[in-house]
């Protein structure tokens, strides 16, 4: 029987029994197994590791492990810069687009207020999601701690908050998109794109009380759902301010 003490950094704390938390612990192995298996043995998905050092040599995921390794593992760095090191996460995708699970849909609705292209279904299956994250592109948000192991997921994130403004600001926070926020021009239900409508041409499917007091319309190019600035965007707009308020202030 061989063994390896290893010690878990900041957020992927949680991922790990209690008696593991913030400590460094000792796992006992048999056989030839991988860092990245191991470690997901432990509970901590491979998306959520931008840093792994053995014996303080930096490795990736196909490292094997050794009787007697000391492992430190980290998650992303917000920072502080690890240039010289190995990083193991992958280069930031560089237009941001999700994919998100089935206990996702308000956040979903959310992102797609802010302009962010956000895949949902409620019927999508755990291999649907990582094959479309991986075909598209897409980070994978997800409640799954276990969807986020599947090798195929590049980009992923475990979304911690269950609230869901909560977890609106937690994902524009950890993928730093405040300056990315485009607000109400994708359609919430479908995430299709809107567009400018003159009052008149859509005038027929429109409310009497809407007709007579809105005169500034969106349509969705995709589903055709009709918006206005009603007292329901009006309470989005608190909410898109609240959000861009979380953003992290540079410290002089």
């Amino acid at each position: 029987m061989s063994q390896a003490t290893f010690r878990f950094y900041a957020e992927l704390n949680p991922f790990l029994s209690h008696r593991k938390r913030h400590v460094a612990f000792k796992h006992s192995f048999n056989g030839r197994q991988s860092i990245k298996d191991m470690i997901e043995s432990l509970g901590v998905p491979h998306t959520e590791i931008d840093l792994i050092l053995v014996n303080d040599e930096s490795v990736d995921f196909s490292y094997l492990v050794q009787d007697g390794d000391q492992i430190s593992v980290y998650p992303m760095f917000e920072g502080l810069d690890i240039s010289p090191v190995q990083r193991l996460r992958p280069k930031p995708l560089r237009d941001v687009r999700f994919v998100l699970d089935i206990h996702l849909g308000k956040l979903a609705a959310y992102l797609r207020m802010l302009g962010f292209d956000t895949l949902y279904r409620n019927d999508y299956e755990d291999s649907e999601l990582a094959r479309v994250s991986r075909d598209d592109h897409r980070i994978l948000l997800t409640r799954d701690r276990g969807l986020l192991k599947r090798s195929m997921v590049t980009h992923g994130h475990y979304v911690r908050e269950t609230n869901p403004r909560r977890q609106l600001v937690e994902v524009v926070r950890h993928f730093d998109l405040f300056r990315s926020v485009e607000p109400f021009s994708r359609c919430v239900n479908c995430n299709g794109l809107l567009e400018t409508v003159d009052k008149e041409t859509v005038a027929d499917q429109l409310m009497y009380q809407t007709r007579q007091h809105y005169d500034e319309f969106q349509r969705c190019t995709e589903c055709g759902q009709i918006y206005w600035k009603g007292s329901h965007h009006q309470r989005m707009e608190h909410l898109i301010e609240h959000v861009l308020a979380q953003e992290p202030t540079s410290s002089s």
